[in-house]
């Protein structure tokens, strides 16, 4: 299958990061891609820098006039199009969703972020709440999808489930940079291990991964002082062994085909048995949010008995 992905700087004009998201699609789709993946929240900029109630007005309804301009650019391509906007699903509530469009403009189904994150620079948690349709990958004509976004990226339970119930790659739109004035080793060491537990979950897993940041410098926008987010690209793609199939630049917008086989799972999978291994009768503890509570428990029930 031939892979597109689209790695854009964007600005406030959220009908011009449109216009050019639509040409980088209908591109790719010329060139052969069956499936485009967009970077997270890629109609504007990253406005979860500030807390500011202002913000929620850019929300979008599902379905609704952004989703319509979607669903048509994904049907004159002809491709399975992944999205990632701001769902105001009712007053008062809202979600960072991804969203699949069919190659026919139809909406393949939704993924709402699991996981927020509430670090300086990056208040979701303001914004977002928690998703409530949990780890379901999307049926789609080019196999089943496992959309996730972001800070999910960062949990190996997401990626597991999203495998265990059948899906074919892994899917990770993403916003992720540098606080601009950490040093240069340690924005590297940053940025490698984001790329680096991307690549074990396609390892653990068996399964391509599909990681799409965007990329340039986004300033705070209320405040001369502080110092806005380096989006650091690098957006790839890693095969089910972890292997690096393409990478994008760390700081210059780029449209990128990949061709992926999706075949390798299976060969993979033979190979390395991690499935067939899990110690399903021995995980109780992933259940509870600290593993003392698990020994707590059973000391609880042995004094009982």
């Amino acid at each position: 299958m031939k892979v597109g992905i689209i790695q854009q700087h964007n600005t406030a004009d959220h009908d011009d990061n449109r216009s050019r998201l639509a040409k980088s699609i209908l591109q790719l789709a010329q060139e052969g891609a069956e499936l485009v993946v967009l970077q997270e929240l890629h109609d504007g900029l990253y406005f979860c820098q500030t807390e500011d109630v202002s913000n929620f007005d850019q929300a979008v309804t599902i379905p609704g006039p952004t989703t319509d301009f979607y669903s048509q650019v994904a049907r004159k391509a002809g491709v399975v199009l992944v999205t990632s906007l701001f769902e105001k699903r009712m007053a008062g509530l809202y979600h960072n969703t991804a969203v699949v469009f069919e190659k026919d403009g139809s909406i393949a189904g939704l993924y709402r972020k699991m996981h927020i994150p509430d670090d300086p620079a990056y208040y979701e948690k303001f914004y977002f709440t928690p998703g409530d349709l949990g780890f379901q990958p999307i049926s789609t004509s080019v196999g089943r999808l496992g959309v996730l976004i972001c800070w999910d990226q960062w949990y190996p339970e997401a990626a597991r489930i999203m495998a265990l119930r059948g899906a074919e790659i892994l899917i990770y739109p993403t916003a992720i940079g540098y606080e601009p004035t950490d040093s240069a080793e340690e924005q590297q060491r940053q940025r490698e291990a984001w790329e680096t537990v991307q690549r074990g979950h396609a390892i653990a897993n068996g399964l391509h991964v599909i990681s799409v940041n965007r990329v340039g410098f986004e300033p705070h926008p209320h405040s001369a002082t502080d110092k806005g987010i380096l989006f650091w690209g690098n957006s790839f793609v890693a095969g089910p062994q972890g292997e690096i199939i393409v990478r994008a630049s760390t700081e210059e917008e780029e449209n990128l085909l990949v061709d992926i086989n999706l075949h390798r799972t299976e060969e993979v999978r033979r190979w390395w048995p991690f499935l067939r291994d899990r110690r399903i009768d021995a995980f109780d503890c992933l259940l509870k949010r600290c593993g003392e509570e698990v020994h707590a428990s059973s000391q609880i029930k042995e004094k009982r008995e």
